[in-house]
């Protein structure tokens, strides 16, 4: 543990974060080779507005945002409760390694069992191989047998009006 640690917060995130997660998404989609089409005023819709679809924590060391977490419920029938999908960690490359991502997951499991969720979920790229060494360490199962599922765009449309059955 070095130094910085002693400055490290894990905080729910609040509409003035807005800019820093959108600029933390951003450098996301840059690491996964992904588009972003989210903007300032989504985010806040979708984070702060009158039906807030998810929750974020942000990673703050000093003054400045180095990661964050996007969450939700999700349900599981099998188990009969719900459970707390994290939809997106990260943390910025230069503070990796120093317990940022584990501070991150750590107080997202709290919030799991503090909600008496049945579990907690997520999804790893398949050629990140550092991730998913990380989550190993920390208990997870990576289930090899699953396979997401996607809708959007114009398949998602065409289903929905039914001329894709």
């Amino acid at each position: 543990m070095t130094n910085d640690h002693a400055e490290l917060r894990i905080e729910r995130a609040t509409e003035s974060d807005v800019a820093d997660l959108l600029m933390l998404i951003k450098a996301l989609a840059d690491y996964e080779h992904l588009a972003v089409a989210a903007d300032e005023a989504r985010v806040r819709d979708s984070l702060f507005g009158p039906r807030p679809a998810a929750g974020a924590l942000m990673a703050r060391l000093g003054g400045g945002a180095v990661g964050f977490a996007v969450w939700f419920h999700n349900f599981s029938t099998f188990l009969g409760r719900r459970g707390l999908y994290l939809e997106d960690v990260f943390v910025r490359p230069e503070w990796r390694g120093r317990g940022v991502g584990r501070a991150l997951l750590s107080r997202l499991a709290a919030m799991a069992i503090e909600r008496d969720c049945g579990r907690m979920e997520w999804t790893v790229l398949d050629w990140n191989a550092n991730a998913i060494a990380f989550y190993k360490r920390l208990g997870a199962e990576v289930l090899d047998d699953w396979r997401v599922c996607r809708l959007s765009g114009d398949a998602l449309r065409k289903l929905a009006s039914g001329s894709g059955l």
